[in-house]
């Protein structure tokens, strides 16, 4: 059995971005570089281990309720092809999200349900949602709030009081699912636009937060720039050629940037170091989009 397809299906490039999302929401937590050599490391490796299954689970299924259309659109993917079929896919897909959700159960009830809660979301989204133009952000986003909030949960006294955090990639994932919703034909100026303010409007919430003294700002202003630099060009070109292969290289780099984000918030609420520590998985998630598809 050829192993590739089923990795394709799964999408390491992005799955290198979940695990960010872990690392991220444990700085909020109180991580720090020293954590890595204390016992709470096991929950963090537990964690994430939990979201590369949950991630992995609902991308494989994404492919599972597109089998029609990408046999139109995108026919040299797994399914379409013939590579893999679909209930291998649905095989695939159900142990991923019950990986995720047993390892993050080890870490805590708590934990475990918001695992559940993610699997859940991601299966709506891939059903259903996606093919709503206000739906289909909003269960994006909120997969990957509850992505970031899964790695807050090392500490609960914490998630109670931080869970807010989680509007900030709920609305730039909105932005990215904005973008990809014309990203086979094209002609989605609107929704670029759309997108470039949203993405504003996370900024605009990072600075309140350095504001009212959650995060340190200075740290902070690199790691944003590079993020928001990384989406405004790729989103200004794909507004002003608005054509399917600029749209794809939009939402590509939407994807991968969402290491920069978490690397921000790794900034603002822990330290610069270990915001360059999350940083270093960029290389790594690049190097495999030129092997795996992103979108």
């Amino acid at each position: 059995m050829a192993i590739k397809p089923y990795l394709i299906l799964m999408r390491p490039a992005n799955l290198v971005t979940a695990v960010a999302d872990i690392l991220a929401g444990a700085s909020i937590a109180g991580l720090t570089l020293a954590t890595f050599q204390s016992a709470e490391v096991i929950n963090i490796i537990y964690l994430m281990l939990a979201t590369i299954g949950l991630y992995g689970g609902g991308v494989v299924f994404n492919d599972v309720f597109d089998y029609e259309l990408d046999k139109v659109e995108r026919p040299e993917r797994p399914l379409p092809s013939g590579q893999v079929s679909r209930t291998s896919a649905t095989i695939q897909a159900l142990v991923l999200y019950i990986i995720g959700i047993v390892l993050a159960s080890l870490v805590s009830p708590v934990s475990g349900l918001i695992a559940v809660v993610t699997a859940i979301g991601a299966t709506v989204y891939d059903k259903w949602a996606k093919h709503h133009t206000f739906f289909g952000p909003v269960v994006m986003g909120t997969c990957r709030g509850l992505n970031l909030l899964l790695g807050v949960s090392i500490s609960l006294p914490v998630l109670y009081t931080m869970w807010p955090i989680a509007i900030l990639p709920i609305i730039f994932i909105g932005a990215i699912t904005l973008t990809s919703q014309g990203e086979v034909v094209g002609n989605n100026r609107k929704a670029v636009a759309l997108a470039m303010s949203l993405d504003a409007v996370v900024v605009i919430l990072l600075a309140g937060l350095a504001v009212y003294g959650y995060i340190n700002w200075m740290t902070l202003i690199p790691f944003v720039t590079l993020w928001w630099g990384m989406n405004l060009f790729a989103k200004i070109k794909a507004y002003k050629v608005n054509e399917p292969k600029f749209i794809m290289k939009a939402v590509k780099m939407g994807v991968l940037s969402l290491i920069p984000l978490n690397a921000c918030y790794a900034a603002g609420f822990s330290s610069w170091q270990l915001a360059v520590a999350i940083l270093c998985l960029l290389p790594i998630s690049l190097f495999l989009s030129k092997y795996f598809a992103v979108t």
